[in-house]
């Protein structure tokens, strides 16, 4: 027959996987809420020619010839720069190296 002991632990083990992902759930989830209307927002208000204006920006200030600038200009454009690829970045998906595992370790225990 089957070992209580092997049982007891892979009920534990189940119920430890639950609250794990339960509590990976609930977090995604309030920082979904709190910053999905900043994204949003920026999407609606950034249409296309806006985009293509900072896009030729960002190609002008690459063609610049810096030599001839001062340090503080340099530090200016630079500033504008992130400032530009910062409005132009639409934000993505991240998973961390925890969330990857577990789900890793979930799908070997379940095939």
């Amino acid at each position: 027959m089957c070992n209580p002991k092997k049982h007891k632990m892979k009920n534990l083990l189940k119920a430890a996987l639950l609250v794990i992902f339960m509590t990976m759930a609930q977090t995604s989830h309030s920082r979904d809420l709190a910053g999905n209307s900043a994204l949003t927002n920026r999407a609606e208000t950034m249409d296309a020619a806006e985009a293509q204006k900072l896009t030729n920006r960002l190609e002008e200030i690459k063609a610049m010839d810096k030599s001839s600038m001062t340090r503080s200009e340099k530090k200016a454009m630079r500033k504008e720069v992130k400032a530009i690829q910062k409005s132009l970045d639409s934000g993505g998906v991240y998973l961390s190296v925890g969330a990857v595992i577990l789900i890793i370790i979930l799908l070997i225990i379940l095939l």
